[in-house]
């Protein structure tokens, strides 16, 4: 973000924000003008699904189940049960226990309800291409959801809130997580006056939050990605204990760590490689920057401050 940059347009986005069994309330809420937890205005297939699961107290294994569910929403009407339990790597009687539990007489019933409610949407003429193609594609599907979500501007916003009036400011993100964390308080630094990246696990890593909570933090800002580090979890609500409001970009708003999140933001990742890929969550955290900015009054006169020292530096070819 340049100085020239206006730093005063809204963000936008869907959250969850997570109740006492780790089920976050997302699409189809009423909206709360405090917590910016609102209704989604897409139809997406995922949507639908994330609608359907709201007011469920799910066990661990069930949140597993809507995971899974919602990363492949356009396929799941179309899935056995044993093809459903295969995805979520749990057993196919699970699968029947997750359909009874949402109220359903079994599997067979629930998939008939969600071809009903969320029936295929017309895919792309994709045969023809090569893995990585479709690896492209998938993440454009990926970023398309993320567009619908932000239509929806009072969850992130309030995200921005949180994070800017947080002095100092932690950034968790280890292993497939480090990245994204890294990436988001390089540029957070530019506007923040304290921003603490905390992206190496160990035992030092609660005594680094303990040190932020002293310091004055108010909260810690999370991004979590597959495979979720149990370390991420049980920071996360070690954060919480110790007074921090957590505020979490996650790929799914059923992801492990929803249960020790006040705020989730979900967005998808890529599995189409032996990678997973993270175009969406790198976005979104590129959107809370911009959400930040918004209520840093000061924002707009640091990053000027930079442009001209970097200038003074020579520290740029452009």
């Amino acid at each position: 973000m340049s100085a020239g940059k206006s730093v005063g347009r809204n963000a936008g986005d869907v959250a969850a924000a997570a109740d006492g069994d780790g089920v976050g309330r997302n699409a189809g809420t009423v909206p709360d003008p405090e917590d910016g937890a609102g209704a989604v205005v897409s139809d997406s297939p995922a949507a639908r699904l994330q609608a359907l699961f709201e007011g469920h107290r799910l066990t661990p294994t069930q949140r597993r189940i809507a995971h899974s569910m919602v990363r492949r929403a356009a396929d799941v009407p179309f899935l056995s049960s044993v093809e459903l339990a295969e995805l979520a790597g749990v057993s196919q009687p699970s699968v029947t226990r997750f359909a009874v539990a949402l109220g359903f007489d079994g599997y067979p019933a629930l998939r008939k309800h969600l071809r009903e409610v969320a029936p295929a949407e017309p895919a792309a003429d994709t045969a023809s291409y090569n893995e990585y193609q479709q690896a492209v594609e998938a993440e454009i599907e990926n970023l398309r959801h993320l567009a619908e979500a932000l239509a929806d501007p009072r969850p992130v916003a309030r995200a921005g809130r949180l994070l800017a009036a947080s002095r100092p400011l932690p950034v968790l993100g280890l292993r497939a997580a480090a990245s994204q964390a890294y990436g988001f308080a390089y540029f957070a630094a530019k506007v923040h006056p304290d921003v603490r990246l905390l992206h190496e696990g160990g035992t030092m890593l609660h005594d680094r939050i303990d040190g932020a909570v002293r310091a004055g933090a108010t909260a810690l800002l999370c991004f979590a990605l597959p495979r979720h580090p149990r370390e991420v979890v049980d920071s996360l609500a070690y954060a919480k204990q110790a007074g921090l409001t957590v505020v979490t970009v996650a790929d799914s708003a059923f992801a492990p760590v929803a249960k020790a999140s006040d705020l989730l933001l979900p967005a998808a990742v890529g599995t189409g490689l032996a990678f997973d890929t993270a175009c969406s969550p790198m976005l979104l955290g590129r959107v809370l920057l911009e959400a930040m900015c918004d209520d840093l009054p000061d924002a707009q006169a640091r990053l000027e401050e930079f442009d001209t020292r970097a200038a003074a530096r020579g520290l740029f070819t452009e």
